[in-house]
């Protein structure tokens, strides 16, 4: 089992930035991939941005050049940095953590953080 607590978002205006936490615990080594997605309201749950335990990262078009993903190994928590965030950026923010195939590869999800841009 592995549980995600996420914090960091809030209100910001257009051009802002925000960075969003998100710790696990549990059995966090045997994650694999963690990541964002976001869910805006009458929209369905689209990724922002993944980071493999190696490294590899993987990001949405809307938010390349924008938003940085990084992930700290020993406290077992992925960050997004958000920069030059846009109104269209305004959504529930949920972290992802997917288990190594090893261990079964489930799929866990944090409570959602609110994150809203202002014009």
């Amino acid at each position: 089992q592995v549980k995600l607590v996420e914090s960091g978002g809030g209100l910001v205006q257009a051009g802002g930035s925000l960075r969003l936490s998100c710790a696990a615990s549990g059995s966090s080594f045997t994650i694999n991939t963690m990541g964002w997605y976001r869910q805006a309201p009458g929209k369905q749950r689209d990724l922002v941005a993944t980071i493999t335990r190696s490294g590899t990262t993987n990001y949405a078009d809307s938010v390349k050049g924008r938003f940085t993903i990084s992930r700290d190994s020993a406290k077992n928590t992925v960050y997004l940095q958000m920069n030059s965030l846009k109104p269209e950026d305004t959504a529930v923010y949920y972290c992802n953590a997917q288990l190594s195939a090893f261990f079964g590869g489930n799929v866990y999800w944090g409570q959602g953080t609110q994150v809203t841009v202002s014009s």
